[in-house]
């Protein structure tokens, strides 16, 4: 899993001295301008003197290798210097960090702190471990709720995962996550989304395991489609394409897409102009008892 560029500007209300908050800032326009190097040198102080949003950038600077030779394990410790202090971004990478380094234990606390306070790509992770059980306790419908929350957040892969669950959790279970994903949209304390890389397309019977591979940012210039569900064959795609579209009206002008992806046929319908659209036409749907998810056209 990619574990980001994001570059926080905030200053942290534990230093009040306007100096130190220029500083941050000024830090933030050199990186954006392209001289990491000064960025660097700018927020090292903050950092040392225990400024959160200046550790954390520096972990992502020795996670890049932008302004300082690339050092996974200085950028580990600037993250958990800043985890420790509550940050939701930091708590995440600290958190995927140690789980692409195989400490599952050690990396599973911190995950589902920022999953709890609205990262999707703690989400999808947390989500994954529960639903496999591995390690125990299997809770699919805690699973469902988190993976419906890194879905609703767009992250492509915690849609397809989301569908592929639908295969295998009873319909009463998935009800109870669909309500418990509500309750934690209203009570997540969510960080500033990342312009972060997906994690890996996996199925949520294997483990996910982050990638290491800088961001890439969203991709412009698509549409979108509805995703309506996932099959091991084409034929029970097309009979379900037959029946959402026959009952659903907003769907009799949109064309169907039988999109193989290894083992699983996915069924999705558009295009749509935007997420906006794509969600609408899903809340129609759902409203007859199928799963719906808007996603990116490929």
């Amino acid at each position: 899993m990619a574990i980001g560029t994001a570059i926080v500007a905030v200053m942290a209300p534990a230093v009040a001295a306007a100096s130190a908050a220029e500083d941050l800032q000024a830090g933030v326009a050199a990186w954006k301008a392209g001289d990491h190097a000064r960025a660097v040198a700018l927020w090292r102080p903050l950092a040392t003197a225990g400024v959160a949003d200046a550790q954390f950038n520096l972990g992502q600077a020795y996670r890049l290798g932008r302004g300082v030779p690339a050092d996974p394990r200085a950028a580990r410790d600037w993250y958990l210097k800043a985890a420790q202090q509550n940050h939701a971004q930091a708590q995440a990478n600290y958190g995927l960090l140690l789980y692409e380094d195989g400490d599952r234990a050690g990396a599973m606390p911190w995950l589902q702190k920022a999953a709890d306070r609205g990262d999707p790509r703690a989400q999808y992770v947390v989500g994954t471990v529960l639903f496999n059980g591995d390690p125990p306790p299997r809770d699919w419908v805690r699973a469902y709720a988190l993976m419906t929350r890194a879905a609703a957040a767009s992250l492509p892969q915690a849609v397809a995962s989301l569908a592929e669950m639908d295969r295998y959790i009873p319909l009463d279970q998935r009800q109870q996550g669909i309500a418990l994903a509500r309750e934690m949209g209203r009570g997540a304390t969510a960080a500033k989304p990342l312009p972060a890389a997906a994690p890996p397309t996996a199925s949520p019977r294997t483990a996910a395991t982050p990638a290491s591979s800088p961001a890439s940012g969203k991709a412009k210039g698509r549409g979108w489609r509805v995703q309506l569900g996932a099959f091991g064959d084409a034929d029970r795609a097309e009979r379900l394409w037959r029946q959402i579209s026959a009952a659903d009206a907003s769907l009799a002008d949109k064309q169907h897409y039988v999109v193989k992806a290894g083992s699983v046929t996915r069924l999705q319908a558009g295009p749509f102009g935007s997420s906006a659209a794509a969600e609408q036409a899903c809340a129609a749907i759902r409203r007859q008892d199928h799963p719906c998810f808007a996603v990116r056209e490929p």
